[in-house]
């Protein structure tokens, strides 16, 4: 499984911080980071989930307001 970020649209409400310990705080910029990953395209982040890390990955992307983050499947279906 895998998350996609979408910085530009993350509109800072850090909800995702809350239920995975992969999304940081960016206070300066008001976004969340994402720790570990890999900048694909302009604001668009990419990374592994880890398997232990599988159901917290979901609630992230499930109470994200604006579906700024994304769950792949490993056959690139996706899941949130």
């Amino acid at each position: 499984m895998h998350v996609e970020f979408d910085r530009d649209t993350c509109i800072g409400m850090f909800q995702c911080v809350e239920e995975w310990a992969a999304f940081e705080e960016n206070r300066d910029e008001g976004k969340a980071d994402l720790v570990d990953a890999e900048e694909t395209e302009a604001d668009l982040f990419v990374r592994e989930v880890p398997d232990d890390a599988e159901l917290d990955a979901e609630f992230a992307a499930r109470t994200c307001p604006v579906d700024a983050i994304r769950l792949y499947d490993d056959d690139g279906e996706r899941v949130v």
